[in-house]
């Protein structure tokens, strides 16, 4: 998956273009006014550039909403990414930022650069296919540590199906479809295993007999 798209957002797109979620500010790092981040897009090389500029969604009471942030520079620190901001300049100016989420405009019909890759807001709408009969449509996708998640609402309420390709072999921008393969018992329940005859119970098995004790 790339780069997430949400329903909430503060500033709303031009014509032609949507809003990506690209990353959160979780804390401050340092005193020079880093900021460690939490990603939301496979391609941080092409997002987070000296220069990028992200509009920033966070609370109404905060000195940041309306503005937007200016990349300065992303680090690597044991494996996480930090960003230098133009304008935060210390410690106590990056801790106004925290948790703040940022977003890229993008063009909306644009695809991401990798095979098998699909941004969160060309799948929501999506049909979903199963055995060339449509069984819901996608109104989400889930990001979660382990795996991608889509949200598939039916008639018979919310399934959500794991974004792989054995579940999901293939997906239709232009159709304007996914396909689904999903194993058993994932839009049906199953039925119960065969319930005991009526009759007489089954005889119950034999105790095995106690060695005789010792005097």
């Amino acid at each position: 998956m790339a780069d997430h798209k949400l329903p909430r957002k503060e500033v709303a797109p031009r014509p032609g273009q949507t809003e990506l979620r690209v990353g959160r500010l979780t804390k401050a790092h340092g005193l020079k006014g880093a900021l460690k981040l939490e990603l939301f897009t496979d391609e941080p090389e092409k997002r987070f550039v000296p220069g990028a500029v992200f509009t920033l969604q966070v609370p109404t009471a905060s000195k940041w909403h309306g503005k937007t942030l200016e990349l300065r520079e992303l680090r690597w620190y044991n494996g996480h990414p930090v960003g230098f901001f133009a304008g935060v300049d210390d410690r106590t100016e990056a801790e106004t930022l925290a948790k703040a989420i940022l977003w890229v405009s993008q063009d909306a019909a644009q695809l991401p650069d990798e095979d098998d890759a699909w941004y969160d807001h060309q799948l929501v709408g999506l049909d979903a296919v199963r055995d060339g009969v449509t069984v819901g449509r996608v109104a989400r996708v889930d990001h979660l540590p382990a795996q991608d998640l889509l949200a598939i609402a039916t008639a018979g309420g919310e399934v959500l199906v794991p974004f792989v390709k054995a579940i999901v072999p293939e997906v239709d921008i232009a159709a304007g479809t996914v396909t689904l393969t999903p194993p058993a018992g994932l839009f049906e329940e199953l039925p119960d295993d065969d319930p005991e005859p009526e009759g007489e119970p089954a005889a119950a098995e034999d105790e095995p007999e106690q060695a005789p004790s010792e005097d």
